[in-house]
């Protein structure tokens, strides 16, 4: 990879993926925003209870949907549950806190929310079993999430006239969703795989809902349909790359090279690594897909995953770990 004479190079961006250790948001939003300036996001907290973790937080979104917390795990249900009530009043409070610490920035800032199919995976339905199991549970589940997360955006452009919002759908469950090893509810057997041109369409559905406001899908797990969500016309795919097999770097790199960005999670959650070894890590597979450097630079450099299982000062080190690495990459695309 060697940069034309004169050409400039945009420098790598990095981020946060989403969950963010301890209870204080007002903390966590302020970090954020001072550790990830090329796009800080609202984190999530899932110490505070099973209300802001992942699938509670998303219920949050759902529009015209009722659910309860029950021994099993979220239900739809006739009538919003007290966990329920509790992650939409404190999603509520987070955006309120998001909004005074964003007055007059004018960059684009992150929200994440679990994906439809992660969500289909998690969720039951009123008289048991997977959301999964039942494609007009599928469909509902679905324009739910994508109206009430196009409500929410609505309102968020109204209240941050400045800002631009970046919506980031976590798709862990997504290869066992396509691939059929999501146990049912009893754990005897597994719900059959979803077909692809499903998995897309409810894609497609919600980023349509959502435009002109962009979507980008994460899916930390093995075997990540980057393909699929390319044709699905997603702004960019977080990945973890150790979960990458030899047959996914060619997606990624048809995916950069069709103008969507890759988000590398070079950074493993479960050790310490130097800024020079995570630019590494993201180097020696860009230079082995041959592209120009200008496509290259369409990368984003993450950790793996979310940072809730570290301290505060563990995961400040991860972001600070990752913007550094990000000026190596930078550098060395540009040389």
């Amino acid at each position: 990879m060697t940069t034309a004479p004169g050409t400039e190079l945009p420098p790598i961006r990095t981020t946060g993926i989403g969950s963010w250790p301890g209870s204080d948001i007002i903390d966590a939003i302020k970090i954020a925003f001072s550790e990830c300036p090329d796009l800080p996001y609202l984190p999530e907290l899932p110490a505070r209870g099973p209300h802001a973790e992942m699938i509670g937080r998303a219920t949050a979104f759902l529009a015209g949907l009722a659910v309860d917390l029950q021994p099993a795990g979220w239900r739809l249900t006739d009538a919003s549950g007290r966990e329920h009530r509790l992650a939409i009043s404190t999603l509520r409070s987070d955006l309120d806190m998001l909004e005074e610490h964003a007055q007059g920035y004018d960059g684009t800032i992150k929200l994440s929310v679990a994906g439809p199919w992660t969500l289909a995976a998690m969720m039951e339905r009123p008289r048991g079993d997977r959301v999964l199991a039942d494609s007009g549970a599928r469909r509902d589940l679905n324009q739910s999430l994508a109206e009430g997360i196009a409500q929410l955006v609505a309102e968020m452009v109204r209240r941050l006239s400045n800002a631009e919002l970046l919506i980031q759908l976590d798709e862990p469950l997504l290869p066992a969703v396509l691939g059929g090893t999501i146990a049912n509810a009893s754990g005897l057997s597994r719900h059959r795989p979803i077909e692809p041109h499903e998995v897309s369409g409810a894609l497609i559905y919600l980023r349509e809902r959502l435009a002109p406001t962009p979507v980008a899908v994460h899916c930390c797990a093995a075997d990540p349909p980057i393909e699929l969500l390319r044709r699905a016309c997603v702004v960019g795919v977080f990945v973890d790359i150790d979960r990458l097999s030899i047959g996914d770097w060619d997606p990624v790199g048809a995916t950069l090279e069709a103008g969507a960005w890759i988000g590398m999670g070079a950074l493993p959650t479960d050790r310490t690594l130097t800024p020079d070894q995570v630019a590494r890590r993201v180097l020696a597979p860009l230079r082995g897909l041959g592209l120009e450097p200008p496509v290259a630079a369409r990368i984003m450099i993450t950790p793996a995953c979310g940072l809730a299982s570290a301290t505060r000062d563990e995961a400040i080190r991860a972001l600070q770990t990752v913007r550094s690495a990000a000026g190596i990459v930078s550098e060395q695309l540009a040389g």
